[in-house]
């Protein structure tokens, strides 16, 4: 991969290891509050839902990862197979619970595949 790709893959793993802090560690705090839009009492009683959401965007990362370091074809495949993963979720997230997932989650994954695919 171009190193314009791996930096985009790269960043949105960061981005999906900060939403993992904020939904597993930060989800009743201040901060994890404003960040979902949640009062004090719905987070107190959504934190272990939270913290397995946020568990399944470790898991992003953690591939995501995977796929900026290895090298191709196996880097290439695992790239696209996550980028491809972290759009479907952020669709999904955008019709489902906030459109602004759409442009935090989805639309990245998309500029980052198109990297990937360009670089290829």
């Amino acid at each position: 991969m171009s190193t314009l790709a791996t930096v985009a893959v790269l960043a949105l793993a960061a981005l999906h290891v900060y939403i993992l802090v904020l939904e597993m560690f930060l989800w009743t705090t201040p901060r994890g509050r404003a960040a979902f839009g949640t009062t004090p009492e719905s987070a107190e009683a959504t934190k272990a839902l939270a913290a397995n959401q946020g568990l399944y965007n470790g898991f992003l990362a953690a591939g995501l990862l995977w796929g900026a370091i290895a090298a191709d074809p196996v880097g290439f495949q695992v790239s696209v197979f996550f980028l491809v993963c972290v759009a479907v979720a952020g669709a999904y997230g955008a019709a489902t619970a906030s459109r602004k997932i759409l442009f935090v989650q989805t639309v990245p994954a998309l500029v980052a595949l198109t990297l990937v695919l360009v670089a290829h």
